[in-house]
């Protein structure tokens, strides 16, 4: 194996409706104070949610050297790897915080995953317009994205007049790329956290309903 890849760590539920293989985002990894608390709340709504560390995350965990993402063609090879480790007993369910989402959400047709949620989808780079949403016309499976409003990578104005059809946007209020709303707002991080998963939840009902 060309690449050094973590146990996936698991939030086990006593009756799961569902599994999510759920990524993180470029700067922090699977054990995040972010991932952390997102796995719990879906985890509260009876998803079993399984993380893992990409090769590069990992290294940086191990060493305390840190490094940028690999490509993204790599990223996808690491993601399959994980995929391929889950066991059929449940209705499969891909997703991520960020770079993690966007990795997901090129694997749409791999085999079993019933559909994709992005937490915080990275749509281009701040203050940049170079879009990284041209695969989602060809989408095989549908792409739920929970997005703040003020999300620097793909912001509530920006993407108003953005349509994809197999693309549901979910829109938190005044929360940025990790969710968390000014103070003036009278929300907390934690609040759009589990809003967020809340509407991962209902969206799982919806596919899961439909089969």
């Amino acid at each position: 194996m060309r690449w050094h890849l973590t146990d996936i760590i698991i939030n086990n539920v006593s009756e799961p409706k569902a599994r999510l293989l759920l990524a993180h985002g470029a700067g922090a990894g699977a054990q995040s104070e972010f991932m952390q608390q997102l796995a719990q709340q879906l985890a509260a709504h009876n998803i079993e949610v399984w993380r893992f560390n990409f090769a590069y995350m990992q290294r940086f965990i191990d060493s305390g050297k840190r490094s940028l993402p690999a490509k993204m063609p790599l990223l996808q090879q690491e993601f399959i790897h994980q995929l391929d480790k889950c066991p059929a007993d449940l209705a499969l369910f891909i997703g991520g915080k960020s770079m993690g989402s966007r990795v997901a959400s090129l694997l749409s047709s791999h085999p079993g995953v019933e559909a994709v949620f992005a937490f915080g989808y990275p749509f281009h780079p701040p203050k940049k317009h170079s879009w990284r949403a041209e695969h989602f016309a060809a989408l095989a499976c549908p792409l739920f994205i929970a997005q703040g409003e003020r999300d620097a990578f793909g912001t509530k104005t920006e993407l108003a007049a953005m349509q994809w059809p197999k693309v549901v946007l979910h829109w938190l209020t005044d929360g940025d790329h990790d969710f968390k709303p000014r103070v003036k707002s009278g929300l907390t991080q934690q609040q759009l956290i589990a809003q967020a998963a809340q509407f991962c939840s209902r969206k799982i009902d919806e596919v899961l309903l439909a089969k």
